[in-house]
């Protein structure tokens, strides 16, 4: 289920009504905003659910949220949220503890305790992620877990990096997705924060395997993105990077219905499409997006290409040449 809310579908005067209305009574954990302009006031929220998880990206207006003993005692889901920052400044405390969040941040905080966020400052509108789920849901000690609440943990190295990203995608294709890939995506998103807090409290050992290898596969994945463009790109290379043999890289992939060199190429395969449809790259020969992306041999690429997706790559781009010309005439 995705549900969409902008307050520019409002007048002007009933749109931080309508933002604290809904943030107090809609939400999953009720809190009570403030607001010093709030007639300048304006924001959105995208909200999905993935199984057990809860998603939503949050653009809003500098204000201030609050929840109470009082609130927590009328109505607590006993559940961890996770604020990830993706554009401006947002301060959390709990616990006696302040985290200023910078983007690509992500603080954890939990809807049993009292907490306080300022999104915002000055006039600078905020952008994020708000993940929210069981406290029960995390396979790690509670005690220590809550050591890192209001805490800011980087989102910009190491496993934290997997997770803005794939915060961003999910987002972005919040349409594509069914309720079964939608429940997937949620267990991906549980392993992906279970295998950061895990990290930063050195218990790796309480993961379970196959959250450890979900996670590895991850960052594997992405890897693999950022080194497309290399020819020499293997499985060899890939596996020293992670620190793994090359048969752990290929049980790994089991799971993939692909081999790792099927997987690489059916990603180099896609950017070279995308940019063959891209009227921007209009003028790029053939051969220089197909090397661009490791296919350094013509001949070879054409045969990748005609046999993914039916037709020659010079094909393919004269069609959606003509496909530009027709939309353009209608």
């Amino acid at each position: 289920m995705r549900t969409v809310i902008h307050t520019d579908d409002l007048p002007v005067e009933e749109r931080f009504d309508f933002w604290r209305d809904h943030l107090f009574r809609q939400v999953v954990a009720p809190m009570r905003i403030a607001c010093d302009d709030p007639a300048g006031f304006r924001g959105s929220i995208d909200s999905m659910d993935l199984g057990a998880v809860h998603v939503s990206a949050v653009e809003a207006s500098p204000c201030g949220a609050y929840r109470t003993s009082r609130m927590i005692r009328q109505s607590d889901p006993e559940m961890f949220q996770v604020a990830v920052n993706l554009r401006g400044e947002t301060s959390i405390t709990q616990d006696r503890k302040c985290a200023l969040s910078h983007p690509s941040d992500l603080v954890l905080y939990h809807t049993s305790r009292p907490h306080q966020i300022q999104t915002g400052f000055g006039r600078n509108a905020t952008h994020g992620v708000m993940v929210v789920f069981p406290a029960q849901l995390l396979p790690l000690p509670a005690r220590k877990v809550e050591r890192l609440t209001a805490t800011p943990l980087s989102g910009r190295e190491g496993i934290g990096a997997l997770i803005p990203e794939f915060l961003t995608r999910l987002v972005d294709g919040a349409d594509q997705y069914g309720p079964a890939d939608r429940s997937r995506l949620g267990g991906v998103l549980t392993d992906l924060l279970t295998a950061l807090l895990a990290h930063r409290l050195d218990a790796d050992a309480a993961l379970q395997p196959t959250t450890r290898q979900r996670v590895l596969l991850l960052r594997v994945h992405e890897f693999i993105q950022r080194h497309l463009t290399d020819p020499d790109l293997s499985p060899a290379t890939i596996a020293a990077a992670h620190g793994i043999s090359v048969r752990t890289l290929h049980r790994l992939f089991q799971t993939e219905d692909a081999t790792v060199a099927e997987w690489i190429r059916a990603q180099r395969l896609e950017h070279c499409r995308r940019d063959l449809s891209d009227p921007a790259l209009g003028d790029r020969p053939i051969h220089a997006v197909a090397t661009r992306w490791g296919f350094p041999a013509p001949a070879h690429f054409t045969r990748a290409f005609s046999a993914a997706y039916g037709v020659t790559p010079q094909e393919y781009r004269s069609r959606h040449d003509l496909d530009r010309i027709l939309d353009w005439h209608a």
